[in-house]
């Protein structure tokens, strides 16, 4: 895809009349990134990790006689990280036409609205991986122990009409379970003159910022994430109380989900489905938590998933 870079038209946003406050129509807050613990890659593109998948045998035995010695059993995990890239350049007579705060000013808004398109991106992948992204790194959607209703960890919603699926994840998020692995900084880079290409022909100068990173996360274990697939908008096929408890019940005792994520149309649901219990008769309010597990909710997770089969 070609360049799509700022124009003079673009400068209405500079506007001697307008209000300083600028309003964004896009859905691009990070909730869940901007929460969740990272860890640096154990070795540049490519982050190992041990998982314990075999616990050692024990148990009584009688006295004056002995018992056969066991071990645990560790099994390597490769988490292979992608370039997250969210560069961007601006032609250098057309930011230094901006009058609120010259070059320098134009520079800083749009260095802060890649950044935040970048955290977004970011937790899409997170969530829905490839599906997101086909560039870059597999997510809570691909992982082996979410991607079929088979699978121990995944609760079915039953819902059946195909454009309005969606999921929630309940995740045990922290080291050795879940975790973004980052190698680099995301922040934006020293912005410096270039000479750069024309669209059509000969070159010019041009702002360039570059920004980028390598991104992934670590999914500990099999009960690092629980996942309820196929919400829609079905009568009766949202997402309730009793779902939630249903996913629960799959992780072990000791180990529970810290945190649930979902979008808004599940949040809604979810609170739909409750029933007002106040004297005034008052509706039931949003929902924050499920037994005391927060809720995160997020627009990296779609209402339009293909079903879980």
């Amino acid at each position: 895809m070609a360049d799509d870079l700022l124009t003079i038209a673009d400068l209405v946003g500079d506007a001697l009349d307008l209000s300083g406050a600028e309003v964004s129509n896009l859905l691009q807050d990070a909730p869940f990134f901007a929460q969740l613990p990272a860890v640096e890659s154990s070795n540049g593109e490519t982050h190992k990790y041990i998982k314990e998948t075999g616990a050692p045998v024990v148990g009584f035995r009688a006295a004056n006689d002995g018992r056969e010695h066991d071990s645990s059993i560790d099994t390597a995990v490769t988490v292979t990280l992608k370039i997250l890239d969210f560069s961007w350049k601006v032609d250098k007579a057309v930011a230094d036409l901006w009058r609120q705060g010259g070059a320098q000013a134009l520079i800083a808004r749009e260095g802060a609205r890649h950044l935040a398109a970048a955290l977004f991106k970011a937790e899409q992948q997170y969530i829905d991986g490839t599906g997101a992204d086909s560039n870059g790194f597999t997510g809570f959607a691909q992982s082996t122990e979410l991607d079929g209703l088979a699978d121990d960890m995944v609760i079915d919603a039953g819902g059946t009409t195909s454009s309005t699926g969606s999921s929630v994840y309940l995740i045990r998020q922290g080291d050795p379970d879940v975790v973004g692995v980052i190698k680099g900084d995301l922040s934006l880079g020293e912005t410096v003159t270039q000479e750069v290409a024309g669209s059509a022909t000969g070159s010019y100068p041009a702002y360039y910022t570059p920004a980028c990173a390598h991104v992934g996360i670590q999914i500990g274990g099999k009960y690092s994430v629980g996942r309820i697939a196929n919400l829609t908008a079905d009568s009766g096929k949202g997402l309730t109380d009793d779902l939630v408890y249903e996913a629960l019940a799959e992780f072990t005792a000791g180990r529970q989900p810290n945190r649930i994520l979902m979008n808004r149309r599940s949040m809604r649901q979810l609170r739909e489905s409750r029933t007002a219990t106040t004297t005034t008769g008052a509706a039931a309010p949003r929902p924050a938590e499920v037994d005391g597990i927060p809720i995160i909710v997020t627009d990296g997770i779609t209402s339009t998933e293909t079903l879980l089969t």
